[in-house]
């Protein structure tokens, strides 16, 4: 750890030295935890080694309620990075400025918020308490730190968002670098231009952005349209020099040991095709070599060698990623550690090159012409090359010599329901005798690749007894016949679970429930988002593809049922939903089918896409008198 203190010194002559602003009172109504935003100020010159920034922020309480928020001073550093110094520390009260620097106790602690997910990145948090903090008052501080990066010293890229979502009377951005080198500037959301200024060798850029009108949060928006109105700063525009500066890292000649490279060699003995090798080698290494990220000084951007990660039997994305396309390499098979975002992937293609818009390292496979892209990090991942599901990050760059470029994921259309539910009710023939019921559910795809990791990581006994508790809130009564059975065809990535249930005969007449028997569509529209559309300017995002089916078949009935005489189908843009029935005699069938056709919803469109949710919510439960013995039913 390069220094874990915290410690005061005097701003550099380098950093101007700006007036508080006002706030504007037309904003006062949106302030909010009585905090009352002034400054919140980047400053940022070119170091030999990196760069020098200094962060000064002000605000005033305005009320009770901002004492506890205002009077605590936190912020999260990395010691094997960055030197911090408090530059000062002020209140400022009725105009006067009270020094608390020399006073100030500073805190520092570890706190590994993903520990539990094996995740430890070594960052720490700096607390410090202001004493006699009174409303109306204002802090004011600022500080300076030197980041000396691991990788990529050279290269700087710096994003600021110039609206918040709540009032703040001034958001400014100074960047000084050398003339020489001229910075690749990109806006999103708005049109606020620097003001720039060559002195010597050096040239500035100054963005302000003056008591901006808050923005509305939003939730369900696709990565690649920001919250908020951005100008993101980076010293190159190529994605080669980020490539180029991982890529002594990521050598695929490294030796592997000689107990992996006979499994290796067993594969390639046992599979002549290409596309199998590949599938053996994927399944070694996710299988064998567990998930821990101690990612934490070199091990933030560097990975572990291979013969290391295999003693160990642990590694993070960085260091299976290398060793799966390592081993590919040894079988044939063209291979290349990729970098990604697990959940920003997508706005990858609007970025500028940075090393910061990763956090995620997965593997580019080529056979021919056909590419893979595997993440080593999976569990139990199923398939074979020909159905093979690739993770849905949306871009990626991999990290190959003078010809790298960012590339998208392209999406598998689903052609058919990745999840079937089939629900045979079977009613007493005889008075007295109880209902049964039989649930077979089929996955594939994602879907089973999900439902795989799940009977692992939970007990069957949990699993069992979560869809009993399911079916308990539908007919109340029901009880378990059999345990829960499960089958995995791993190679053809279907998973299958088969769930026997009964109903008494006293549960099935109580409160009439044969009278008002409900079918019920579980194909997920409750997982469609439900945004607001008061003021909403961003897509709605509907995530990864969906395509469910869910199907009842009721058996030994009194009379024929029919279901609705008019179409239930909703069709959109967007997402379609479709019923289907049949019946017989004695038997009735209803199928539901749902799918979403595109990743989002314009937000001119939301208002005809919550209509129809709503549509599809109430046409995804129907109710019949299972009792009626009549000729006709309906």
């Amino acid at each position: 750890m390069a220094d874990t203190e915290i410690h005061k010194g005097t701003p550099g002559a380098w950093i101007d030295r700006i007036e508080l602003p006002k706030a504007d009172p037309r904003f006062d109504s949106q302030i909010k935890n009585g905090i009352s935003n002034l400054v919140s100020e980047y400053q940022i010159r070119q170091r030999p080694d990196g760069i020098e920034a200094f962060d000064h922020y002000a605000y005033k309480i305005v009320d009770r309620t901002g004492l506890e928020r205002g009077a605590a001073i936190n912020f999260e550093f990395d010691p094997a990075t960055s030197q911090v110094t408090m530059n000062w520390l002020n209140i400022i009260r009725d105009g006067v400025v009270i020094d608390r620097l020399p006073g100030a106790t500073f805190d520092v602690f570890r706190r590994e918020k993903d520990a539990e997910k094996g995740l430890f990145d070594g960052w720490l948090t700096t607390y410090v308490n202001v004493d006699d903090v009174r409303v109306g008052d204002i802090i004011d501080y600022g500080r300076t730190t030197v980041r000396t990066p691991i990788v990529g010293a050279d290269l700087f890229f710096h994003s600021v968002a110039v609206a918040w979502g709540e009032p703040i009377a001034l958001i400014r951005e100074k960047v000084t670098w050398p003339a020489s080198q001229p910075l690749n500037i990109r806006q999103s959301r708005t049109d606020i231009q620097p003001e720039v200024k060559t002195e010597g060798a050096l040239k500035s850029y100054t963005w302000e952005s003056i008591n901006p009108a808050p923005v509305k949060s939003e939730d369900n928006l696709p990565a690649d349209f920001p919250t908020y109105p951005t100008i993101q700063i980076s010293s190159t525009g190529k994605w080669q020099d980020i490539v180029d500066a991982m890529l002594p890292y990521y050598r695929l000649d490294q030796e592997l040991p000689a107990a992996f490279t006979s499994k290796l060699d067993d594969i390639a003995a046992r599979y002549a095709n290409p596309e199998d090798r590949m599938i053996e080698a994927m399944r070694l290494v996710q299988d064998t070599i567990r998930y821990v990220s101690l990612s934490m000084g070199r091990g933030s951007y560097i990975p572990r060698s291979p013969s290391t990660v295999i003693a160990s039997g642990f590694g993070d994305c960085k260091d299976k990623a290398l060793l799966l396309a390592s081993s590919l390499r040894r079988l044939g098979v063209q291979a290349d550690p990729a970098l990604t975002d697990l959940d920003g992937g997508l706005a990858l293609g609007e970025m500028l090159p940075t090393m910061r818009a990763f956090d995620h390292v997965i593997v580019k496979a080529t056979i021919k012409s056909q590419v893979y892209w595997i993440d080593a990090t999976n569990y139990l991942q199923g398939g074979r090359a020909e159905n093979l599901v690739p993770p849905d990050y949306g871009f990626a760059l991999p990290i190959v010599a003078g010809s790298a470029r960012m590339e998208k994921m392209e999406r598998k259309e689903l052609f058919e329901p990745t999840t079937f539910v089939s629900e045979a009710f079977d009613f007493p023939k005889l008075k007295g005798e109880a209902l049964k019921l039989t649930v077979r559910t089929t996955y594939s795809g994602a879907d089973a690749d999900s439902m795989r990791y799940r009977l692992v990581s939970q007990s069957a006994t949990k699993l069992a007894d979560d869809y009993l508790q399911y079916y308990n809130r539908q007919y109340p009564g029901m009880t378990s016949l059999a345990p829960l059975s499960t089958n995995d065809d791993r190679d053809r990535n279907i998973v299958t679970t088969v769930e026997s249930y009964e109903l008494s005969a006293g549960d099935l007449d109580a409160d009439d429930l044969i009278k008002n028997f409900p079918l019920k569509a579980d194909v997920g529209i409750s997982n469609l988002p439900e945004p607001d559309m008061v003021g909403r300017t961003g897509p709605v995002w509907l995530g990864s593809p969906v395509f469910k089916r869910h199907q009842c078949i009721v058996h030994n009935l009194k009379a024929k049922f029919v279901g609705p005489e008019k179409s239930d189908d909703v069709i959109t843009p967007f997402v379609a939903f479709k019923a289907r029935w049949s019946n017989a005699p004695t038997e009735f069938q209803v199928d539901w089918f749902l799918k979403t056709i595109g990743d989002r919803v314009p937000a001119k469109e939301i208002g005809p896409y919550l209509k129809s949710r709503r549509k599809m919510a109430d046409n995804a439960s129907w109710s019949y008198n299972f009792g009626y013995a009549e000729t006709e039913a309906n």
